[in-house]
């Protein structure tokens, strides 16, 4: 390969604005016996923010990478027996098949599946799998607020929190900023272990035991005062809330609904064959 080339041919790629349109998209950049790697097969994009010695190294790079896959295709070729390559060949035309046929049964499946998911079906499938929702973490309801010992506001701050009516929420989200961090849907079921990393405190001894009881807590350190409320507790083994594993319920119904609508696809595909005469048995 010869380096004025390389350097022409990088000038040619970073100055051209329609390089695609450019005739030298069809010139050939390098060859390895009757194969040539032409202009357009090269990705331009990959070439963007690079100055022209790093090009230079990259494009150097793809050509080595190009004849290497080549010359070892070819060696392969010609050292490997006939029958392994009849069964390379049936392997490449099988995957090409169900390339093919995957591609075109999930187009159909998007097309025609039902994600509409009833309540009482996530219902029935939650109660006829119980066993797959077995906890294995305890989870929690609560909200809760860290910020600093000597906020001005403090008391306000405690009293809103603990009510907790609308207007409460509405204000506490407003000035959320004060806050080192908290967090306020105490409808959503978290990990514990999600909470105790973000209240040190609960780290210490016995206090993550305080997660088990549905009440206001306030702890602090040297990093500032932690405002708690518990809604709701749930320990490891138990049941996992419906609620909880939702995402899996829908996915579980969707995944059997895909694997019904393929399987019919299959049938009306065959049977068409066989009413049309595209398809036979002979005897």
């Amino acid at each position: 390969m010869k380096f004025s080339f390389i350097i022409i041919f990088i000038i040619i790629l970073l100055n051209s604005c329609d390089i695609s349109r450019k005739e030298s998209n069809y010139n050939p950049v390098a060859r390895v016996n009757d194969t040539f790697l032409m202009f357009d097969e090269i990705d331009k994009s990959s070439f963007t923010g690079l100055n022209q010695k790093d090009s230079i190294m990259k494009i150097q790079m793809i050509i080595n990478n190009w004849a290497t896959r080549r010359l070892l295709e070819e060696v392969a070729f010609i050292n490997l027996d006939k029958e392994k390559q009849l069964e390379f060949e049936v392997l490449v035309e099988q995957y090409k098949s169900d390339l093919h046929t995957s591609a075109y049964l999930e187009a159909l499946v998007k097309k025609n599946l039902d994600t509409v998911i009833s309540n009482s079906e996530l219902e029935k499938v939650y109660f006829q799998n119980k066993e797959l929702f077995v906890l294995k973490e305890d989870l929690v309801k609560l909200r809760y607020i860290n910020h600093d010992l000597n906020l001005p506001n403090a008391k306000e701050i405690k009293e809103r929190f603990k009510r907790y009516n609308f207007d409460d929420q509405l204000v506490l989200d407003s000035i959320s900023i004060q806050f080192k961090s908290f967090f306020l849907n105490d409808s959503v079921w978290i990990k514990s272990d999600q909470v105790i990393s973000k209240i040190k405190p609960l780290q210490k001894g016995f206090n993550k035991l305080l997660l088990k009881k549905l009440n206001f807590i306030q702890l602090k350190d040297s990093l500032g005062l932690y405002l708690v409320e518990i809604k709701n507790f749930v320990g490891i083994n138990n049941q996992a809330p419906l609620a909880y594993v939702l995402p899996t319920l829908k996915q579980i119904i969707i995944n059997k609904r895909k694997l019904k609508l393929v399987n019919q696809l299959k049938s009306e595909i065959v049977n068409d064959a066989i009413e049309n005469k595209n398809f036979e048995i002979y005897d």
